[in-house]
């Protein structure tokens, strides 16, 4: 019997209640299905479900052994992820993807701690937005990178959620640069400099309509990325520009002022995605490395928002 094939069976139906759905989510007809979750019951000598005409329903077994499925099934998936990179002659290569305002402190607090728990794998940086990383994600050149949400994460596993207040970066001379923090509302006129709507389209959607909500509505926009060009706009333009402390205070300038926004109502949200099922001992090691450069770097801790996470067509965020 093959083990896998039959518990991958158990748990579609446990999950989806219903023999033909299971049937059509594995791609597999519906008698077969049957006849292995009956052999598996069988193997395990305990009933998994009870069955009517009209309905499927777990057993207090087979729940019980749902959640040992599940891991066996995970470890399976790692198993073979390995298995193909070694396959593939990528074993010691591991292609990973940052954004573009992580800042230098943290790229060497990752490849430190990358280095320190493993060994003989090059680690391959590359310096790609969200949007970028979904893509190489999709085609299969990319084993793991670090994402900003919200963004579509259909086909992805994700570590921690890490959430960094942002503050507004803003003229030392404007009237409210001597405020020990400022309401989003007190930003009326003041043009913005965000980065590309490309790089992450949903965030850039959603950080705007956050912004309308608080008050602020910017007369422009202006588009910048690098650190040096966003401070440029804004000392020469009298533009403000959100970002984080770590990032806004790494470089002091004596025309510019960093301040915090009241309430909190801005956060950059960060994780670690890598493509399901091929989370092996280096990706991991990577989300590790990544998740504690950011704790220890940055002001970065764990999101435990109050409301629960729901996964709309094209993002994931607390709502």
């Amino acid at each position: 019997m093959d083990l896998i094939k039959h518990l991958e069976c158990f748990v579609a139906v446990a999950e989806e209640s219903h023999f033909g759905r299971a049937a059509a989510r594995l791609g597999m007809a519906q008698p077969p299905l049957s006849q292995r979750v009956r052999r598996l019951e069988r193997e395990l000598d305990v009933r998994l479900f009870d069955r009517t005409s009209r309905q499927v329903t777990i057993t207090k077994a087979g729940l019980l052994l749902l959640p040992e499925a599940r891991e066996l099934l995970a470890r399976s998936e790692t198993l073979w992820a390995a298995v193909r990179r070694i396959r593939d002659g990528d074993s010691a290569l591991l292609r990973a993807g940052l954004p573009p305002d992580i800042a230098d402190d943290t790229v060497a607090a990752l490849l430190t701690g990358f280095q320190d728990r493993v060994s003989g794998v090059e680690l391959e940086l590359h310096e790609l937005s969200t949007t970028d990383q979904l893509a190489r994600f999709a085609a299969h050149d990319l084993d793991v990178g670090l994402i900003q949400h919200p963004c579509d994460v259909t086909g992805l596993e994700l570590g921690p959620v890490l959430r960094r207040d942002l503050g507004v970066l803003l003229p030392r001379d404007a009237g409210i640069a001597a405020a020990t923090e400022v309401p989003l509302s007190a930003l009326t006129g003041f043009d913005l400099v965000l980065f590309p709507r490309a790089g992450a389209p949903v965030l850039y959607d959603d950080l705007l309509t956050l912004c309308a909500r608080g008050g602020y509505q910017p007369p422009a926009i202006r588009h910048g990325q690098g650190a040096s060009f966003v401070r440029g706009l804004v000392r020469s333009v009298g533009a403000v520009a959100f970002g984080a402390r770590d990032a806004a205070t790494t470089e002091p300038d004596a025309d510019l002022v960093w301040r915090p926004l009241a309430g909190a109502p801005l956060a950059w949200r960060h994780s670690v995605a890598w493509p399901r099922g091929h989370g092996d001992t280096t990706v991991r090691a990577f989300a590790d490395a990544a998740t504690h450069a950011l704790r220890t770097t940055t002001d970065a801790r764990p999101d435990t928002p109050t409301r629960p996470m729901h996964l709309r067509p094209a993002a994931e965020y607390w709502l």
